[in-house]
């Protein structure tokens, strides 16, 4: 497979504090990747960095093209969406111009509309509340919204950070499968930070387990799951 996301030696700061301690991890085209570990450990530091929003050092590189050093703006327009933790939507707008804003950056309108219904097809409930304000959305529509602006970029990789966060069982359990399907159908990498590891593991090929900042556990995501001792140490399961 084609190797889609080379992170070396990657170290991040806030201040003078040090977050992340030479993270080194690649992401094949067309995987689903998760990043488990406890709060604090890294992971959504991991995540800034790749669009440099916090100050790094060491090598990132997107399809061969490396990212130090370039705006987010521009790691943007390379294909890599984000999808922040807290969902991020714009309250005041609505559903469609919610979606039609993740496209600010196409200039193919008929390409656009047939996007919007491609996610209206993904996430029927967004249909149902297409003219709504985002901000009386539930929880998990919100999500879901998030999610359906960042594919509006048609992205080639898409970071989601804790898209279970304060979402019900049974929500998440849609989302992931959404998701799933998304990477498959829509051939769209995913790299996904989550503190439900028992189900980022079902959903993905490769797993890293992050500690205070650095990677202790990688490998088959399966293999992970299935081995019990493994669990227990690092995941809490």
């Amino acid at each position: 497979m084609t190797q889609l996301l080379n992170v070396s030696d990657l170290r991040a700061y806030y201040g003078q504090v040090q977050a992340l301690h030479g993270l080194s991890f690649s992401l094949n085209e067309g995987s689903l990747t998760t990043l488990l570990g406890a709060n604090g450990a890294g992971k959504t530091t991991t995540l800034r960095a790749i669009c440099n929003m916090v100050r790094s050092t060491g090598g990132i590189e997107f399809d061969g093209k490396p990212l130090s050093n370039r705006s987010t703006e521009s790691i943007v327009r390379f294909g890599i969406a984000h999808v922040p933790q807290g969902r991020g939507t714009f309250t005041n707008m609505t559903v469609e111009e919610n979606l039609q804003l993740g496209a600010i950056t196409r200039k193919d309108s008929a390409g656009i509309v047939s996007d919007i219904e491609r996610m209206y097809a993904h996430f029927p409930v967004l249909k149902q509340r297409h003219t709504q304000q985002a901000g009386t959305l539930s929880g998990g529509e919100q999500q879901m919204l998030a999610v359906a602006r960042a594919l509006m970029l048609r992205p080639r990789l898409m970071l989601l950070d804790e898209p279970s966060f304060g979402l019900a069982p049974l929500v998440v359990r849609d989302l992931f499968g959404i998701l799933g399907k998304i990477n498959r159908e829509d051939k769209v990498s995913i790299l996904v930070v989550e503190q439900n590891a028992q189900l980022a593991l079902e959903l993905a090929d490769q797993a890293y387990v992050i500690e205070t900042g650095r990677i202790v556990m990688s490998g088959n995501a399966k293999d992970i799951a299935n081995n019990e001792e493994i669990r227990k140490s690092y995941l809490g399961y």
